[in-house]
């Protein structure tokens, strides 16, 4: 054959159709085989509570010496753990894989990994009985029994809070009503404070409160208030929300996907990510509810205390250290609604720092490991006494 097609020619059509085997497999798999792509959800846990709702979960020290991590470089495990168990609190509408997303990013495998005992609150999928609960079932009676079993399982009163978006929100409003000393530390992660700023999505409040106006009237005139289950907010809303804010993004990572096809790793991370985002979880109706008339007409956040109805969350008495991050490309909490919670709470021990990223980008990004998780860490560190 060499003697007809130069070696190089030769070399060349093998190279191709290697390359053109690779994106066929590729391809094939993700038609028809797409779960063998997703890696979400891989970290090693350890079921700590189970509910008919809600569970608790623990992530031990990894067995490997060595972890991943997003920037393709690798980080020694920390076998010494730390004394204050760090506990992650997701957002509602999503799954617990925010956390743990793929085994080279996932935040809950980074803080085990630098020695935290890390536990993670599943707040399950709102069913049945459980559509209305509002805000005061997450922040009051659920969370208090996570962190009751957190407590039993880890030996220790004292803990550490974590959470992004409405996570924050919960923990905030958790400590708000408990002013529980044995809390030591909380870092929030785009967690909208004030809803009625400038933001291009935000001015939350008044874009609330209109058809929280006409939902009372229309009870009104029915001669009965409208319950909690007329305001589920379904799983496929969440996703619309946050794929419309990057258009332009959600329809040319199809073109990003055909031209990287035969990139194997690169096509695992964008299904797993796809797969993320396509399975978001309903709102629950009450905490919808409460959104729509506890906060939002008065930017109860904002305010510093909001009325849940069963108890008053005083944001503006927590003294507990706080770091407080915003995301700079965030279109759906802007950092100047995030920043307000600086000058709302009452601590003495409270960092505002900007991160890069989006909304998800700031939590689950390339860059959040260096601009997120990596500060979090040494924050904490700092504060383990």
């Amino acid at each position: 054959m060499t003697g007809i097609f130069p070696s190089s020619l030769v070399r060349a059509g093998l190279d191709l159709n290697r390359t053109a085997a690779k994106g066929l497999a590729n391809g094939f798999d993700w038609m028809f085989r797409r779960d063998t792509l997703v890696k979400s959800g891989q970290t090693w846990v350890e079921l700590v509570h189970d509910s008919d709702l809600m569970s608790v979960r623990y992530y031990g020290l990894p067995d490997e010496n060595e972890i991943d991590l997003p920037d393709g470089s690798t980080m020694q495990v920390e076998r010494e753990q730390h004394p204050i168990p760090l506990v992650l609190v997701p957002p509602l509408g999503v799954t617990t894989n925010t956390f743990d997303l793929m085994p080279d990013r996932s935040l809950a495998r980074y803080m085990a990994a630098r020695g935290f005992r890390t536990y993670l609150i599943d707040w399950g999928k709102p069913h049945g009985e459980f559509a209305d609960y509002g805000l005061f079932e997450y922040a009051d009676t659920m969370m208090s029994e996570a962190l009751e079993k957190i407590r039993a399982h880890s030996g220790s009163q004292d803990l550490s809070m974590m959470g992004w978006c409405m996570g924050g929100l919960l923990m905030l409003l958790h400590q708000g009503i408990k002013q529980d000393p044995h809390i030591k530390n909380i870092v929030t992660i785009a967690s909208p404070i004030d809803m009625n700023s400038g933001s291009k999505v935000a001015g939350f409040a008044d874009y609330m409160d209109a058809p929280a106006k006409v939902i009372d009237l229309v009870g009104r005139l029915l001669g009965q208030e409208l319950g909690p289950n007329m305001f589920v907010a379904p799983g496929w809303m969440t996703t619309l929300s946050f794929k419309l804010t990057d258009p332009i993004g959600s329809v040319t990572t199809y073109w990003d996907l055909m031209t990287q096809i035969t990139d194997r790793e690169f096509v695992v991370k964008y299904t797993t990510t796809s797969d993320y985002l396509d399975n978001m979880l309903a709102y629950p109706g009450g905490v919808v509810k409460d959104l729509m008339t506890r906060v939002a007409p008065d930017n109860a956040f904002k305010a510093g205390e909001i009325d849940l109805g069963d108890a008053v969350a005083k944001l503006n008495e927590i003294d507990t250290p706080m770091l407080i991050f915003a995301g700079k490309k965030d279109i759906i909490v802007e950092p100047i609604m995030a920043k307000a919670l600086v000058d709302v709470i009452a601590s003495e021990d409270k960092q505002y720092r900007l991160a890069g990223g989006g909304h998800m980008g700031v939590i689950l990004g390339r860059g959040a490991m260096n601009d997120v998780w990596g500060p979090s860490a040494d924050w904490l560190l700092e504060r383990q006494q």
